[in-house]
């Protein structure tokens, strides 16, 4: 191999190579076999081409860089140390201090290190999505490239371009083979997504062993079916072939580009046939040494950034980035006087706020006892939120028609690739890619929106799950959510998806129990700033409640409220419920009052925003004294001990569904004003006992 003193470019990819086996050893756990196949490749795109500018990671029109091969993640702490990034915190505010120190990366996968196993979004500035789990990188880089899209046809003005960036994400044979880099892939082509590239590294090895193992598909032509552009480079470690498989892409204006790196993982040690070792372990210090020996490197110099070497990416991606940053923010400064509209949306879009009067037109329902469905008084209060907040698109997995969650207002348009000013999206039947490409599209600061049925979420969990751990706002809505699905029978009943989602940390799942509890949950929705929402909402009709007799809505916000209460505030007996049984414990309310008896109805639409409360508020809704407590929830009882207490009665599912209409359910499995009194009843004599 060349010495690694025969150039800067060489001198450069070997410190990010030797750094990485550095990290790798002292962490005595990692995987250092990519970081040094592909530092070449990081290195000819980052300082050669990526317009980003280390000195400020969150400029809005930076191109973007995804390793959707997060094991690889000292490629990245490298390129990050060595550019000298800087950090910058939640608040937007540049703090200056290095994104990766070295110490930072001495410190590779220990606690407190800005250099975990896998990059993570919020935890190291400079890192644009967090990635592990293989493909949910290359999809979420879908969401991405659909962003800009978007804001380029909402923003750019003659003379104004304010956003044209281009998405590159690195990938293997891992992210290759998992269904939602599928998924993605396709949807990338079918909508002409020419801002994207996808880097895969064409190694051969997994962790098992070699690929003819279990992946000997022609992925080229795969791609080329796909709609892609599919280019390729014989040897990763060919700058100047590099060089021309990115200009073509750059030069591609009607397909994405998907870049073929041939790599191999060697080391120094001419005999070493250990693959799997060499892939996802340690080298070892003799191994180490040789292979620094190879690349004219001081055998026994551990962490060693020769002084040229940042000093040779200031001159590179530090002054372009620099340039490119400086010109779009004089630009912005024209751009707010002649379009100062525009500014102002671009601005808090960015900054994750909303526009003055965002809420004007918010629906109020009136009582009715007939009501209607959750899905459509939720696109009701939809259509009145995207109308007055641009920067709110979304879609459905093919489902729009029946999850109720297509813009129907005048110009909102379909997403296309011949008009990306669309701002309803088809993900086609692609749950698992859609929740990727919504954190995509979140990450770009668009407020986006994704919708299937309830039962479907279990396709999106690995996406939601990232949506959480990223802290950022995506909404899903997943409709026909319980055994209310009626005929359609327990493949499409969800039981356990409701207390699964809400196991997730940070995710607040909302399960409100009429129209008005609807339009109030969508205020909570739009002003959180950082928390991913699940918004359950059903196919049935549910009566719209009586604001005058009971209490108002706005107690939403507070997770739990007490919807009716006994005449003296003092009651024998709590009835909790979210969604469609809060009107069947307002039943049982009104008929156990009639008979003498005192009850509270608890509408619980979020246990997490009722978490978040004060202990005296908590105490105020569900007293301690009060044990006798019966839950009514079309889901399964899982959860439900926490707010009943070891004796009290969660009524719920403890089996599947079955296939009948709704009313027989319900009968069945013990969803009855009847049942709910007669539960009531026996609590109270338990607890009087």
């Amino acid at each position: 191999m060349t010495s690694a003193t025969d150039s800067p470019d060489q001198l450069c990819i070997n410190t990010i190579r030797t750094l990485a086996m550095d990290a790798v050893q002292a962490a005595n756990s990692g995987h250092p076999g990519t970081p040094m196949a592909l530092a070449p490749v990081a290195y000819c795109l980052w300082n050669r081409l990526l317009r980003f500018d280390p000195a400020d990671p969150i400029w809005p029109n930076r191109d973007r860089f995804v390793l959707s091969a997060g094991h690889a993640s000292m490629l990245l702490y490298s390129l990050l140390h060595l550019c000298g990034v800087k950090a910058v915190n939640s608040e937007y505010e540049q703090l200056g201090q290095p994104s990766v120190t070295l110490d930072d990366i001495k410190r590779f996968r220990q606690l407190e290190s800005k250099c975990p196993g896998h990059p993570e979004y919020r935890w190291t500035s400079g890192i644009e999505t967090t990635t592990g789990p293989l493909g949910q990188g290359v999809a979420t880089s879908v969401g991405m490239a659909m962003a800009e899209r978007w804001m380029a046809s909402y923003f750019n003005r003659p003379d104004f371009e304010m956003f044209a960036y281009d998405v590159y994400a690195l990938c293997g044979d891992g992210c290759l083979m998992e269904g939602v880099s599928a998924e993605a892939a396709s949807l990338a082509g079918h909508l002409k997504l020419a801002n994207l590239c996808w880097i895969y590294d064409n190694n051969k090895i997994t962790i098992e062993g070699h690929t003819n193992w279990a992946f000997t598909e022609d992925v080229a032509t795969r791609f080329i079916a796909y709609g892609w552009n599919v280019t390729r480079v014989g040897d990763a470690n060919d700058l100047d072939m590099l060089d021309r498989a990115f200009s073509t892409f750059r030069k591609e204006t009607d397909r994405p580009t998907l870049i073929i790196v041939d790599s191999h993982i060697a080391y120094g040690a001419p005999n070493k046939q250990d693959t799997h070792a060499a892939h996802g372990e340690p080298l070892g210090e003799e191994e180490i040494r040789l292979t620094k020996r190879n690349y004219g490197w001081p055998e026994d110099a551990k962490f060693l950034v020769p002084d040229e070497v940042p000093v040779h990416f200031q001159k590179g991606i530090g002054v372009r980035g620099s340039e490119l940053r400086k010109a779009w923010m004089a630009r912005f400064t024209e751009y707010q006087a002649q379009y100062p509209e525009l500014a102002d949306h671009l601005y808090k879009m960015q900054h994750r706020q909303l526009p003055e009067g965002w809420d004007k037109d918010l629906p109020v329902f009136p009582p009715d006892q007939k009501g209607m469905a959750g899905r459509e008084a939720s696109a009701k209060v939809l259509n009145a939120v995207a109308i007055n907040v641009p920067w709110v698109l979304g879609g459905a997995a093919d489902l729009a028609p029946s999850t109720k969650t297509r813009l129907t207002f005048e110009g909102a348009g379909d997403f296309t690739s011949d008009n990306p000013s669309g701002r309803n999206v088809h993900f086609g039947v692609r749950e698992h890619a859609m929740g990727a490409i919504l954190n995509g599209l979140s990450l770009s600061k668009v407020r986006p929106y994704g919708s299937g049925f309830l039962i479907f979420s279990d396709y999106a969990r690995p996406a939601i799950r990232l949506s959480s751990l990223m802290e950022i706002p995506v909404l899903h809505v997943f409709t026909h959510d319980s055994i209310g699905v009626g005929e359609d029978g327990p493949t499409h009943q969800p039981i356990e998806q409701v207390p699964s989602l809400r196991a997730i940390p940070g995710l607040i799942v909302l399960r409100p129990g009429d129209a008005n509890e609807i339009m109030e949950a969508w205020k909570v929705i739009m002003q959180l700033p950082h928390e991913p929402v699940v918004l359950i909402l059903s196919r049935q009709a549910m009566p719209t409640l009586d604001r005058t007799k009971y209490a108002a809505a706005s107690g939403v916000a507070k997770g739990a409220y007490i919807l009716a209460d006994a005449s003296d505030g003092r009651p024998d007996v709590l009835l909790m419920a979210t969604g469609s049984e809060v009107s069947l414990c307002v039943q049982a309310h009104e008929q156990l009052m009639e008979q003498g008896v005192k009850s509270r109805v608890v509408s619980m639409p979020s246990w997490e925003l009722f978490e978040q409360q004060s202990e005296d508020y908590k105490q105020s809704v569900i007293p301690d004294n009060v044990t006798a407590r019966v839950s009514v929830e079309l889901a399964s009882t899982f959860g439900w001990g926490k707010y009943v207490g070891t004796q009290g009665q969660a009524i719920g599912m403890e089996s599947f569904g079955a296939s009948a209409p709704l009313k027989e359910l319900a009968k069945k499995f013990g969803f009855t004003v009847d049942h709910v009194v007669a539960k009531a009843k026996s609590q109270i004599a338990q607890a009087q006992g």
